[in-house]
């Protein structure tokens, strides 16, 4: 049995500094460094559990291209185990802007999957019901395996899932939250909404991300707690 299993997600970042967000007008802006990367949500996941010792497979399409080459040579460097599908479309991009107080604007170019999903029920039902625990990304060839993924957790085992940006309303997240037992949503996006948005999601957990501030965790079943980050290391305080 693996620690992680990771399903979706994987991608390149091109990563630049920027003076200022929004950027001025201009023909062209100086810039003190362009980087690529290996990036996205999924590959974010892998690799920091790799990094704590987990073992971990990651399942996803990439693209035959350079991009995939830079994902695929990150993910060996680790040692993690990828199961991979050839997409025709290309590898998942992002170019992401951050300014000097280390606020960013992602542009992302997903690559839209075309067609049946790329694995087989029985081949992910497999990889699922090897794992101790299960994170998927909101990819869109992802979204109709979830009751699969679903069906084939062992006893104890946990599903999480990130829906980044979410508004409470998009329709597409939906699935995503409805499947998982952990729960990750952005209070930076929901503002005031995030307690309504986290009780509605009840009994999971859900964790509101604010940034340098912390998270709020709402238990579903508990009143919720602040974590701060202000040494680094999270620790509980005051009620959210």
């Amino acid at each position: 049995m693996v620690d992680l299993l990771v399903v979706g997600g994987l991608g390149v970042d091109i990563r630049t500094r920027v003076p200022a967000l929004p950027l001025p007008l201009a023909d062209s802006v100086t810039v003190p460094g362009i980087e690529l990367r290996v990036g996205n949500t999924g590959s974010g996941v892998a690799l920091a559990a790799a990094a704590l010792g987990l073992t971990v497979t990651v399942v996803d399409v990439l693209g035959v291209d350079p991009a995939g080459d830079v994902v695929r040579a990150a993910l060996a460097r680790t040692g993690i185990r990828s199961v991979l599908a050839d997409d025709p479309g290309g590898t998942r991009r992002s170019v992401n802007l951050v300014d000097p107080a280390g606020r960013r604007m992602a542009l992302y170019d997903p690559r839209p999957w075309r067609g049946e999903p790329p694995f087989p029920r029985a081949e992910l039902a497999a990889l699922a019901g090897g794992a101790a625990h299960i994170h998927v990304s909101i990819m869109d060839w992802v979204r109709g395996r979830l009751p699969t993924l679903r069906a084939a957790l062992a006893p104890g085992v946990l599903l999480s899932t990130d829906l980044h940006d979410w508004d409470g309303d998009d329709p597409y997240h939906r699935p995503f939250a409805e499947a998982a037992d952990l729960v990750f949503v952005s209070g930076v996006r929901l503002g005031d909404r995030a307690p309504a948005v986290a009780a509605a999601l009840a009994p999971r957990t859900v964790v509101v991300t604010r940034g340098a501030d912390g998270a709020d965790v709402h238990p579903g079943d508990r009143p919720p707690v602040r974590w701060s980050t202000p040494t680094g290391r999270a620790t509980p305080s005051q009620p959210a």
